[in-house]
């Protein structure tokens, strides 16, 4: 089994970010920083695959943005 990176930015991360903020999933990362580097949206098939084990375990966890 791979490992997943969970490098800030990475594909398991916005996963993440996406549940999180209750978006839509949107499969992409950055290749560096957050919103300071080139956005990816042509994945492979491992990168999909990091998304959406991110988004997923975000939405097991149940926590989400709460917005007042």
């Amino acid at each position: 089994m791979e490992e997943i990176s969970l490098r800030h930015g990475g594909p398991y991360d916005r996963g993440s970010a996406d549940s999180y903020y209750g978006r839509p999933k949107e499969p992409h990362y950055y290749e560096g920083a957050t919103y300071d580097s080139k956005k990816i949206t042509d994945l492979n098939t491992k990168e999909i695959s990091d998304y959406n084990k991110g988004y997923d375990d975000q939405e097991k966890s149940g926590v989400k943005k709460q917005y007042c």
